[in-house]
């Protein structure tokens, strides 16, 4: 299969959001099967993740109308995913954000960069004026490049987490358009 030339969104120096390539799935499945990416992630998110998994996920991306799932790319590698995903009904004019970054590209301000540049281009190109999300309270670094992106803690959920049979808490985090 070939494929598509790619189609990059947005960048910023050595990162940039670009389409899920059928080259990046590989990638993706060994990201996705470590421990310490996973645990920061939904139940939803299969494990353990397996080829089949990207696979299927690749083509749901592919799928999506209007495109507001994207890869990470740095140094010309894919690193990672961000999403932004649209609310519906009385939430429509809101999306929340979801990411993740390799461990191997961990600590490099690769997360920072993306966000922000999702968070302009979700601004500027959907229907929305806010953008959130939720972070495990174990998750220190995710809130760090919220924070750094100009997202404010709105609130705390307490015990509305449960991962690994384990209570925690949410902390919520959301960005206004200007």
């Amino acid at each position: 299969m070939s494929e598509r030339t790619e189609i990059n969104i947005a960048e910023e120096g050595e990162v940039v959001l670009r389409e899920l390539l059928d080259s990046d799935l590989e990638k993706l499945v060994e990201y996705a099967n470590n421990e310490k990416v996973s645990i920061n992630l939904r139940d939803a998110f299969p494990k353990p993740y397996l080829p089949e998994n990207a696979i299927g996920f690749k083509k749901m991306v592919d799928s999506l109308n209007p495109k507001t799932f994207f890869a990470i790319q740095y140094q010309n590698q894919y690193v990672g995913n961000i999403s932004l995903s649209i609310g519906t009904d009385v939430y429509r004019k809101s999306a929340e954000i979801g990411y993740f970054i390799g461990e191997p590209f961990w600590n490099r301000g690769i997360a920072t960069k993306a966000v922000n540049l999702m968070t302009n281009w979700g601004f500027s190109h959907l229907d929305i004026v806010r953008i959130h999300t939720g972070v495990f309270e174990f998750n220190k670094a995710s809130q760090r490049v919220l924070e750094k992106c100009g997202f404010v803690k709105e609130a705390v959920f307490r015990k509305s987490i449960c991962k690994n049979n384990e209570l925690f808490n949410e902390i919520r985090y959301a960005k206004i358009k200007e």
